[in-house]
């Protein structure tokens, strides 16, 4: 059988470095002290092991790292998950108001 994806319309904010603020506004995640824990603001340097840094969202698969210019998308039930930019563009269009 073949199944099409119902029409279903999300929040979602691409993370750039330039919108940290808005990003953690966004997902508000119960963390830590002003809620950023996870959220590494390190301006798009790598880590000691050479890895980017990125914003850690917990998804109903697991921790996810999200990186720079991907899509955090809030679910239908209130679950954030991060999605690469063109996956995003190949899956969502934006919705007039």
């Amino acid at each position: 059988m073949k199944y099409r994806k119902k029409p279903v319309e999300i929040e979602a904010v691409q993370l750039t470095w330039a919108n940290w603020g808005e990003i953690c506004d966004f997902v508000q995640l119960p963390w830590g002290p002003e809620g950023v824990h996870g959220c590494y603001s390190d301006k798009g340097v790598e880590s000691d092991s050479g890895e980017k840094i990125g914003l850690i969202i917990p998804t109903l698969e697991g921790n996810i790292l999200a990186n720079e210019n991907d899509y955090i998308i809030k679910g239908v039930h209130g679950e954030f998950y991060p999605c690469k930019p063109d996956i995003f563009e190949e899956t969502y269009e934006p919705v007039d108001k």
